[in-house]
């Protein structure tokens, strides 16, 4: 508690949240154990032998009931109300989401509905779907709308992704398809953040309106400003496969790439003596870019780190990274705990605490380091594979896929990609000022092809990739508590961190091996409603027959139901047939299963 106080207290925080979570408690329960805990955290100051010798004991579980209490009340989801029949409604944007074939997706609150109860205060938060062919929406309006507004329904198994419960996290519990079309109505009543937002939005128009490659304009949207909503699905295929979607989120790589970019900049401009206001300046810099790219998780924790390392060099300090990392998701955690919940949190924290316990270890096998050029590539090397080691459990849970081929992928694209980010940043600075400079965008153009063309050359490498890898969340704590290990294998050339080490990885497997058994054994028929169509599954031992509708969507079908329900099931073999147009129900069994 003495060495890593801030770090140890966030531990017991999480576990709070995570207490709140999986037990249901009341208000009255939850403000019994607040005041209980509190009063407990008060004996740790007491100046008495006993209080002082369980200081760390008190403040741990003062901790963990605020992190309990903070996501309890984080949890309280508005009343849920069903609409009956199309409603007119005034809505205005919040978020732009991705885009699908047929509609733009947005984020939306409803501030005026007939089925509101005057003096009802509180606005709907909403996902609204917009066909393509209306006019795209912007800040600077209000919009008025017809059309059913629907609760975001769970899905019946739990192979499939629960789309309402992730939105639920966000205080979102219904949608509406927007066919019918939009209103426009002028509003001057915006706030500071909408009018960021506005701003962002802009200089995306005027990046769309360039004169740059439809690929290269969604690469520098991406990479810079966060925008992936119109990233054509080639591309990203290409970045998930070859293991470089990292890049397509503006991470602590982006972050410390712009930070030292401006402070070249700034210290071109003013003298040396004023060393702690170029920091200062070029702090002040990054936190407005954050600001103007909607902070997401590994923004503001990349930002609060940089801003507690260089006040550790300012004040004469040795940073201390775990310190840092703890206060970076205390300030994420303390305004929204369901961010904890967030896979692109959890990647952004783990991939820092990863570097911090493999890197030390992995460039000791390097040895000596005395070249430059060798030190360099040791570092990038290293880097690279620790985050890539602590990260994989979190990957394959999440993702249920992954490729070899992303350790010298990242190896060879990362130094181009840093290139890249500053150009992009120059670029993006320019159309933010209405300037485009015709052979800049050439010169861009060309970069970016060249590399997206690297990227695919690696997605297409088959070698090392597999995918529908099951994992489970106990599998991932053991397999984190492996990599825990791994580290004393690395630095300590002895026995027993290899006899530790061998013990959990034979624990893993044995796990594995016991899950993988379970479900060979375990037989199954499953009427699946997907897309809202009806979709029948048999499972027999290592074999899965997929008989899907005759208007399902093959593409579709495959990444929302096929290849889930195979990771889940642990199943290497399958089967998709067609069902017969006129089919209205199949027999399995002796038992009919309805299909209409």
């Amino acid at each position: 508690m003495q060495k890593q106080p801030l770090f140890i207290m966030l531990a017991c925080f999480i576990a709070g949240i995570l207490l709140a979570e999986n037990f249901h408690f009341g208000a009255k329960v939850w403000n019994f154990i607040l005041i209980a805990s509190v009063l407990i955290g008060f004996l740790s100051f007491i100046p008495n032998y006993i209080f002082q010798k369980f200081r760390g004991v008190f403040l741990g579980i003062l901790f963990l009931s605020i992190g309990g209490f903070f996501h309890f009340q984080n949890s309280k989801l508005p009343k849920i109300d069903e609409f009956v029949g199309r409603q007119k409604f005034i809505f205005k944007i919040t978020k732009k989401l991705n885009s699908n074939e047929r509609y733009r997706r947005y984020e939306a609150e409803i501030l005026k509905l007939k089925s509101f109860k005057s003096g009802n205060p509180e606005p709907l938060k909403i996902v609204v779907s917009i066909p393509k062919d209306e006019v795209k929406p912007d800040f600077k309006h209000y919009y008025q709308a017809e059309s059913f507004i629907n609760l975001v329904e769970h899905p019946n198994n739990d192979f499939q992704f629960d789309y309402a419960k992730f939105l639920s996290r966000k205080g979102i519990c219904h949608q509406a398809f927007l066919n019918s079309g939009i209103e426009p109505i002028s509003r001057k009543d915006l706030s500071f953040a909408e009018k960021i937002k506005q701003k962002r939005l802009e200089i995306l128009e005027n990046i769309d309106a360039s004169q740059l490659s439809p690929k290269s304009r969604e690469l520098l949207k991406g990479i810079i400003l966060a925008d992936r909503t119109e990233m054509d699905s080639e591309t990203v295929n290409d970045f998930n496969r070859s293991g470089l979607v990292h890049i397509l989120a503006i991470s602590g790589t982006h972050m410390a790439i712009i930070f030292w970019t401006m402070l070249f900049v700034i210290r071109k401009i003013l003298p040396f003596r004023l060393r702690k206001i170029q920091i200062g300046l070029a702090l002040v810099f990054i936190w407005a870019f954050a600001v103007l790219i909607d902070y997401g998780p590994s923004v503001v924790r990349s930002c609060i780190m940089l801003t507690a390392y260089y006040a550790f060099v300012l004040l004469q300090r040795k940073p201390d990274l775990l310190n840092a990392v703890a206060l970076a998701a205390f300030a994420i955690l303390l305004v929204d705990t369901h961010q904890l919940y967030n896979v692109g949190f959890q990647l952004s924290f783990i991939a820092v605490l990863g570097i911090f316990w493999m890197n030390r270890p992995i460039l000791a096998w390097f040895g000596n380091l005395a070249n430059r050029w060798k030190r360099l590539f040791a570092t990038v090397f290293s880097v690279s594979l620790s985050a890539q080691i602590a990260t994989l459990p979190l990957v394959i849970y999440y993702f249920h896929q992954y490729s070899l081929v992303s350790i010298p992928a990242n190896l060879l694209v990362i130094p181009v990609v840093e290139v890249i980010i500053i150009f992009s940043l120059f670029l993006a600075t320019l159309f933010s000022l209405n300037i485009e400079l015709q052979w800049l965008t050439e010169v861009y153009d060309a970069a970016v092809q060249f590399l997206l063309k690297v990227i695919h050359a690696f997605a297409n490498a088959d070698f090392g990739f597999a995918k529908n890898i099951p994992m489970t969340l106990a599998e991932v704590l053991l397999a984190f508590l492996t990599i825990y290990f791994l580290r004393q294998v690395f630095l300590r050339k002895k026995i027993r961190p290899v006899l530790n080490f061998a013990a959990i990885l034979l624990l893993f497997i044995a796990l594995r091996l016991s899950l993988n058994y379970y479900y060979f054994k375990k037989s199954e028929v499953l009427l699946v409603e997907n897309f809202q169509q009806k979709h029948l599954i048999i499972k027999d031992k290592n074999l899965a027959e997929f008989y899907l509708s005759p208007k399902a969507d093959k593409a579709k079908a495959a990444k929302y139901l096929v290849e889930p329900y195979l990771s889940k099931n642990r199943i290497s073999e399958f089967r998709i047939h067609p069902i017969p147009e006129k089919a209205r129900s199949a027999n399995h069994g002796g038992k009919a299963y309805p299909l209409d």
